[in-house]
């Protein structure tokens, strides 16, 4: 029977330690990860953070990025997902932060800085919504496993065709559908989402089951050491992946280890990638024009 352990074993396929993932870091063998997908605290005041200060937020990577790169494999990868951190209404990217940090570690190559929007989230008042954040994809060695064909998205045009040349008449689009580009529209995890739990920043399991696929093969390692509310496990698990993942909150945990027992299962509710965002309902699509309308 299949069940997830609380301390790291190499035989056993799903852990979820709870406790400090530097504790669980620490016992975890060299080059043995495959990917690492995570989400770090923001230090904005959050019940989990621990400090308001965006030194504090440097510290705490200056500290764990070293190990993640240590236990990743060569030619395995690190997603590190963050947004921004505002304070008194100053805006400071995260993800340029982060970088500053892994570019100087010489075996580290920065692939993508992948955009993920969303359409909801709260209204700023003096300035723009903030409507998305960035996941900064990494890899440890220049050869690295990437699997587009398990990711390809339909083709916006799926009748093209070559216009001239050798190939004039023949379909100009890949069969198995186009690149999912590094402009990710997947909806955030609010209210009325089937996945919504307690934890107040929670990832989709779209936006992760898409990094899994792409950038793990199946049966490798996946790492959240932030695991959250377990969304990274329910991905990995659903990929059919293994899972070693942390959360040194107590209430978050016990909601993780709930919802990777309910995916052992095949009980979870989650929302898949290829549901539509938006789908219109037929007798409401009417548009009609607002009496104080004008063209300018």
């Amino acid at each position: 029977m299949t069940y997830i352990s609380k301390k790291f074993d190499i035989d056993q396929k799903y852990i979820l330690y709870p406790g400090n993932c530097f504790q669980l870091l620490k016992k975890i063998p060299d080059n043995f990860i495959d990917l690492t997908i995570t989400s770090p605290p923001y230090f904005m005041g959050k019940e989990y953070d621990t400090s308001f200060d965006i030194e504090d937020f440097m510290q705490a990577h200056d500290a764990i990025l070293p190990e993640i790169i240590r236990i990743t494999k060569k030619g395995g990868s690190i997603c590190w997902q963050v947004g921004y951190h505002v304070r008194k209404g100053a805006v400071i990217p995260l993800d340029f932060l982060v970088h500053d940090i892994m570019k100087n570690f010489a075996e580290i190559y920065l692939r993508n800085r992948i955009v993920w929007t969303y359409g909801h989230g709260l209204h700023a008042k003096k300035r723009f919504s903030g409507r998305h954040e960035t996941i900064l994809w990494y890899t440890k060695g220049r050869d690295y496993y990437f699997n587009l064909d398990g990711v390809r998205v339909p083709q916006k045009y799926p009748g093209k065709r070559y216009y001239k040349g050798s190939k004039k008449g023949e379909f100009s689009g890949n069969p198995l559908g186009k690149n999912p580009s590094d402009l990710w529209e997947i909806p955030n995890v609010k209210a009325n989402h089937p996945e919504k739990t307690e934890h107040p920043c929670q990832f989709p399991v779209a936006l992760v089951q898409r990094i899994v696929k792409a950038l793990s093969p199946q049966g490798g390692w996946i790492l959240d050491p932030y695991i959250g509310a377990g969304t990274t496990g329910i991905a990995a698990i659903l990929e059919k992946r293994k899972l070693v993942g942390a959360e040194i909150n107590r209430s978050y945990y016990k909601i993780a280890h709930n919802r990777c027992s309910q995916a052992l299962k095949n009980e979870i509710q989650y929302r898949p990638i290829d549901k539509p965002i938006f789908q219109p309902n037929p007798s409401q699509s009417v548009a009609i024009k607002p009496t104080n309308f004008k063209w300018y």
